[in-house]
């Protein structure tokens, strides 16, 4: 049928050279836009719907309507009633569904295996058709978004960024709040006789039209029966002709610029965040002014900014860009994390800043620069890796409502035209008269005059005037700030390396007792990139907490002192990082394969030629201690976490005690220990993509010849008694331990519990069983528990997989109720859920069956996420790459009556096998609680950590190094 396509002009749209996928874009007669993507390849099918109105269009008085619409819609619709059973289908089909509210769209997505899509499709087109939104499920969920924005009050991400928000103009739409809390959405709107509900449909009924939404559909079928089926689920969606809602006008007026705005982070630390108002750079996108010049004030090679300010000591990091833009606004951002120095200089910073923007003025704008920034996006573009559909449909929906089709995959990614009147009136803005300062420090506390009302943030403004810029550049040190060099790591190369052997799962290629190399070449992805992983194993380095945090400074340092070099490579798109680990640190190069090996040369060298430099040392561990003190504000969910790691981790060790021994480091003990780090070593390497087996040999055994060879070796091999790693601890069956701590931080007022069951020691059939449970149990934990109880936002069932050991855990955050309550609630669904097991029709447990088998059968989207999940068997010791096969061959011999075994022996409440961890974390608020029923059979409670990880035996390692012995 053709789909009102004679007013659709057909347009090429723009897609990546090595993109096989066919695209098109169709009309529907009731004015929905739609791109069509059919991928033969696909396992998932995956949909977005981006709908032309976000939070600007919340009425007065009523802040965070649209995102509480957002939640609203996902309930339940006249065609399919049962309340939750749109994402119980995806949850059961092995997808996700999620959205989000902006300010000026709302983006509703999900994905799912393709064998369900239809049926999945046909629900989700009933949110834009009939959905209920009945008046009980209004009143639960202005909870669940009042618990959402609980959950961000003590974070200053969305402190500050309401913060920049409440100083502009009153009567401009980006002044509002727009998350939205129980005040806004039924306090107040009650006081005013105003029933939010009524306003709900209201503002569905005036604002979801046709005619502002852009649906992406991604499918395996090809684009003619995608089509037919989009016109039959789609063409109902009612189109009012809605205008286009657009808010003119700038947020920030003369008053809101020249501003200095000194405020109280809740962590502690120091950063500016310089920002200008200007022309918003989609109008320009083909000239990418914005690119051109984030590239240049926010390079970090020798010469620019960030080099001259790290030289000083007076910073860690520096971002430049573009941010918060609509097509009326922008704001350029510069973000400057401080240093304590860095802080007591920060006029002097905000001078050498503008000294740089001077620099860039008087050079004029370079065509080598935007050539050889075109040809780096130009080469991105075209060697993109796959992502998942689900991630890809919600990137284009979004792009359709800014760009014009033959753009939609594009965005503004491809900056091709040269223009340097257009990158030069963007320049222009970035003046002393347009600015606004924001200055977060800790050391302002008790000396602002004002509070933010949404967060509570404290803060104070000041003006300022150009002639005090001009004072602070004036003041700032020379230092020698110029432009970048050509940039060398831009590959020439781009040709696929002929693989001999077609191999599906990485093979043993070299081993000797210094370290052993996995390889796997490229044989599905056909890409120029390469990802090697070296692992170091070191004894010495996770020997104590001293060690520990040695060893994590020694890595920092390492970074730091390649930043400069390998800056340019990163820009080229080849990354690397140095990474501190459990017992040692990693080594992790990844992007394109030409010029791989010299920057992994670089890096080698770097280790095996190290010295501490003090006044870098004194940088980074300042950075380190920071992290360490700000801990506290971590989410009591997060803290619930690492309580459970080192519960059950052996060989893990409390922060505090890190804290501790960091204080008193001085660089001469990094200088002593680094030596000991290196002393003895295992590297376990794995080579993967555009690089032939000899290569990768010879990389290794450069990386051997380095460390291991010559005449004073700096290391040496490890003994076979220090192999052994990983090793986890065995909880006792038909016992609920419980652990309970008081949250960090006195002004959360957010509790936690994480319910932790562990089951078994990596086994397929076990493996198998537990995982058909978690999928079945996912969706109706989440219902039950945050829908329906509204206990808190963050509620989740998920998989937990330590070093092999297999288990499930639950994470649930509240304000409402305590973790004893919480505890009592998971019990009573884990009850409530029997019955559900129990009573389950034999179709639907082969369909949940099939789901998971679908899932399993999955092919990976790209490199990287082939590479990770080979990774995973190696740094488990499990091994076992054809994982896939053996879990699918024993899921398709599954009895139901064998799940419900496994699910009363392991998992039930009570179950006499029971191994159960609860871990409960409580805010002042809580901590008077009744103490309920924690659990059934036996509870032990923990009253010391380590006390109770030393009496209980450990799970033998997988990990035994060359002999690979499994204990």
């Amino acid at each position: 049928m053709a789909v009102g396509k004679e007013n659709v002009e057909v347009v090429e749209i723009t897609k990546p050279r090595t993109d096989t996928r066919d695209y098109k874009r169709i009309v529907l007669p009731n004015s929905l836009q739609v791109l069509l993507i059919s991928d033969p390849d696909t396992d998932k099918c995956a949909a977005s719907m981006n709908v032309g109105v976000g939070s600007f269009s919340d009425p007065e008085g009523l802040e965070g309507l649209a995102h509480f619409l957002e939640h609203m819609l996902f309930y339940a619709s006249e065609k399919y009633p049962l309340e939750d059973s749109y994402s119980t289908y995806i949850s059961e089909h092995g997808g996700r569904t999620n959205a989000y509210t902006s300010s000026e769209h709302t983006n509703y997505y999900f994905d799912v295996n393709a064998d369900c899509f239809e049926e999945a499709l046909d629900r989700f087109a009933q949110f834009f058709i009939k959905p209920l939104m009945s008046s009980d499920a209004t009143t639960r969920e202005i909870k669940a978004v009042d618990s959402e924005n609980q959950k961000n009050l003590l974070s200053d991400a969305w402190r500050i960024n309401q913060l920049q928000k409440h100083l502009s103009e009153e009567g401009h739409p980006y002044h509002k709040f727009s998350t939205g809390n129980w005040d806004t959405l039924e306090v107040k709107p009650k006081a005013r006789g105003v029933d939010t509900r009524d306003e709900l449909l209201k503002f569905y009924k005036e604002n979801y039209s046709a005619n502002l939404m852009n649906l992406v559909i991604y499918s395996k079928e090809s684009l003619d029966k995608i089509e037919n089926r989009v016109l039959s689920k789609f063409q109902e969606i009612r189109n009012i002709d809605r205008i286009h809602p657009s808010f003119p006008g700038q947020p920030c007026t003369p008053e809101h610029l020249q501003v200095i705005v000194k405020t109280v982070p809740v962590k502690r630390g120091h950063k500016l965040r310089i920002t200008w108002p200007m022309t918003p750079g989609i109008h320009h996108y083909m000239e990418g002014p914005s690119r051109y010049l984030g590239h240049l004030i926010g390079h970090e090679g020798e010469g620019s900014l960030f080099y001259v300010l790290k030289k000083l000591g007076w910073a860690t990091s520096l971002s430049a860009g573009e941010s918060d833009w609509t097509m009326e606004f922008s704001f350029f951002k510069v973000v400057i994390e401080l240093t304590d120095a860095g802080h007591e200089n920060a006029e002097l910073i905000i001078g050498l800043l503008f000294k740089y923007i001077t620099l860039l003025q008087q050079s004029g704008v370079c065509k080598w620069i935007f050539d050889e920034l075109s040809a780096i996006c130009e080469m991105t573009f075209h060697y993109q890796d796959k992502i998942p559909p689900i991630d890809y449909v919600v990137k284009i929906s979004s792009n359709m409502q800014l760009y014009p089709s033959k753009d939609w995959l594009v965005g503004s990614s491809l900056p091709s035209t040269f223009s340097p009147e257009v990158i030069q009136s963007a320049l222009n803005e970035l003046t002393p008269n347009n600015v606004r300062i924001f200055w977060e420090s800790t050391n302002f506390d008790g000396h602002t005059e004002l509070t933010e009302p949404w967060y509570g943030t404290a803060f104070s403004v000041e003006k300022i005037t150009a002639s005090t810029i001009q004072e602070w550049m004036k003041k700032a040190p020379e230092e020698d700030l110029h432009l970048p060099c050509p940039n060398v790591f831009i590959p020439t190369d781009l040709s696929i390396k002929n693989v001999k052997e077609k191999v599906n799962i990485p093979v043993l290629l070299r081993k000797s007792q210094y370290s052993r190399l996995w390889y796997k070449p490229d044989t599905t992805f056909s890409t120029p990139k390469a990802y090697v992983k070296l692992d170091f194993y070191c004894p010495f380095a996770g020997s104590s907490p001293e060690a520990n945090v040695l060893t994590d400074i020694s890595t920092r340092l390492l970074m730091d002192y390649l930043n400069e070099y390998a800056y340019d490579a990163q820009v080229a798109g080849l990354y690397y990082a140095i990474s501190h680990t459990d017992d040692g640190f990693q080594v992790t190069l990844t992007g394109y394969s030409h010029k791989l090996e010299i920057l992994l040369d670089t890096v080698i060298a770097k280790i095996t030629t190290f010295e501490v430099k003090s006044d870098r040392f004194y940088v980074i561990k300042e950075l380190v201690m920071k992290e360490y003190e700000n801990y506290k504000f971590q989410q009591p969910y997060q803290q619930a976490m690492y309580h459970c790691s080192l519960l059950v981790k052996d060989r893990s060790w409390p922060w505090t005690d890190e804290l501790e021994v960091l204080s008193v480091l001085e660089p001469e003990h990094l200088s002593r220990f680094y030596p000991q780090i290196l002393s003895r070593i295992f590297i376990e390497c794995y080579a993967a993509g555009n690089i032939e087996s000899i290569e990768a040999e010879l990389m290794i055994q450069h990386v051997e010849d380095v460390l291991f060879m010559g005449t004073k070796p700096l290391s040496q091999a490890l003994f076979p008694s220090q192999h052994l790693t990983n090793r986890v601890v065995n909880l006792e069956k038909g016992v609920t331990y419980c652990y309970s701590k008081e949250g960090l931080n006195p002004s959360d007022e957010n509790s936690a519990l994480l319910h932790y069951i562990q089951v078994h020691q990596d086994d397929f059939k076990l493996n198998i069983k537990l995982q058909l449970v978690a999928l079945i149990a996912k969706q109706p934990a989440f219902h039950q528990l945050r829908s329906v109880e509204q206990l808190g936002y963050i509620t989740v069932l998920m998989q937990r997989n330590d070093s092999g050991i297999r288990g499930v855990q639950f994470i649930i955050q509240s304000t409402v109720k305590g973790p004893k309550h919480i505890e009592s609630r998971v019990q009573a669904f884990l009850k409530m859920f029997e019955t559900k097991l129990y009573e389950m029709p034999d179709d639907e447990f082969k369909s949940n069956v099939n789901a998971l088998i679908e899932v399993k059968l999955e092919k990976h989207k790209n490199l990287r996420e082939e590479s990770s999940y080979f990774w995973r068997e190696i740094q488990d010791g499990t091994l076992k790459f054809d994982r896939k096969d053996h879990e699918v061959a024993a899921l398709k011999q599954l009895s139901k009556a064998e799940m419900i075994q496994f699910f009363d022996e392991h998992i039930k409440a009570g179950a006499p096998q029971k191994k159960a961890l609860s871990v409960q974390v409580f805010s002042t608020t809580h901590a008077t609680e009744d103490t309920g029923d924690a659990g059934e059979g036996k509870i032990v409670n923990i009253e010391d950590a380590f006390s109770f990880r030393r009496s209980r035996p450990l799970y033998g390692s997988f990990k035994g190094g060359i002999g690979h012995m499994k204990l």
